[in-house]
């Protein structure tokens, strides 16, 4: 449903949270606070089952599970790229017991979506920790004459317009990552939008299109295979999973940084004690031996920060995928 109709409430509601705590009429929740959790708690997972969302909030629901002796029930939500699971945090009780696994796509979301978002992400949610980074890596077809980024780049010049990239849809971590690319290397490259990353990935495998920036999960295996190969990871540092690859910007593209993550938040107004519990302890989980090596099959790394550090990294984010959308003029396929 449009803005016209959940804006509004989400406004009032945050309006009536924040007089709360003010005026200090609400010593129920407040309450609560001292013998959290006391009951289950809801981890809305806002992506269909089987992905990396879902797999990393079920290892994070698990151990939460494990240390308060109480179960952590994980609910998927999926649609609208995450916006109805998280739409349903937005407007629950802020009491601690209703979270959202949220992504990187979310604070994209922010521009594409714009007035159509029910909620707002920078003001109806209380981040709590990130719980873990993760690249992405530009694969080419085997059969492209490009063996490093910078030969693909010179590939691109000579042939303005030519050279192909597929992503998960518009709007989508894949698709920013090229206009990324195409900004910063002043070079033309043209999108080829897909329902999904399988068949993206399919394209690429069967030479209809060029490239693609893939996550790990999906693509380690085809490169350990021979099916694909690898270029570059985006991260500012090299991936231990694929240790030999360069970043980006060690391969000749200034300032290119595109990090993949997964947070963790709870409704705005939620108490800071709360808040601050559950970091913690989400914190010490993730960087557990066990758990570490269950998310790096997603390929990701533990990062478990302070909700402070995670808010500004949601801001900067925002602003980081603004300014790109508003120069390259991409718009939701809505």
């Amino acid at each position: 449903m449009g803005a016209s109709i959940f804006r509004p409430v989400n406004s009032l509601r945050r309006e009536l949270l924040l007089a709360c705590a003010a005026a200090a009429v609400c010593p129920q929740v407040l309450a609560q606070a001292d013998d959290y959790p006391s009951k289950p708690i809801r981890l809305i997972v806002p992506f269909a089952p089987g992905g990396g969302t879902d797999l990393v909030g079920r290892i994070v629901g698990l151990k939460l599970g494990e240390a308060w002796k109480q179960p952590v029930v994980v609910e998927n939500r999926a649609g609208a790229n995450g916006t109805i699971g998280a739409n349903v945090v937005a407007m629950s009780p802020p009491d601690g017991y209703t979270l959202t696994m949220m992504t990187a796509s979310h604070s994209v979301n922010v521009t594409l979506q714009g007035s159509k978002q029910p909620y707002d992400l920078l003001r109806d949610f209380a981040p709590i920790t990130q719980v873990t980074r993760q690249p992405y890596v530009l694969v080419v077809n085997p059969k492209l004459r490009a063996n490093s980024v910078k030969e693909l780049l010179a590939l691109a010049t000579a042939r303005p317009g030519k050279l192909t990239y597929g992503s998960s849809g518009i709007g989508g971590t894949s698709h920013l990552s090229g206009a990324l690319l195409g900004v910063l290397s002043d070079v033309q490259l043209t999108h080829i939008p897909y329902k999904g990353g399988e068949p993206a990935m399919e394209a690429v495998l069967g030479g209809q299109i060029d490239m693609l920036f893939s996550t790990l999960l999906q693509s380690k295996g085809l490169i350990q295979g021979g099916k694909l190969r690898p270029l570059a990871v985006t991260t500012p540092e090299r991936s231990p999973a694929l240790p030999q690859l360069p970043t980006m910007m060690e391969a000749g593209v200034p300032r290119y940084e595109v990090v993949g993550w997964y947070g963790i938040l709870a409704p705005a107004g939620t108490p800071p004690t709360i808040v601050q519990k559950l970091s913690r302890e989400i914190a010490k989980s993730v960087h557990l031996r066990d758990v570490a090596e269950k998310i790096a099959a997603d390929g990701s790394e533990p990062v478990g920060n302070s909700p402070e550090e995670f808010g500004r990294h949601i801001k900067s984010e925002v602003q980081k995928w603004r300014d790109l959308i508003q120069k390259t003029g991409i718009r939701s396929e809505d």
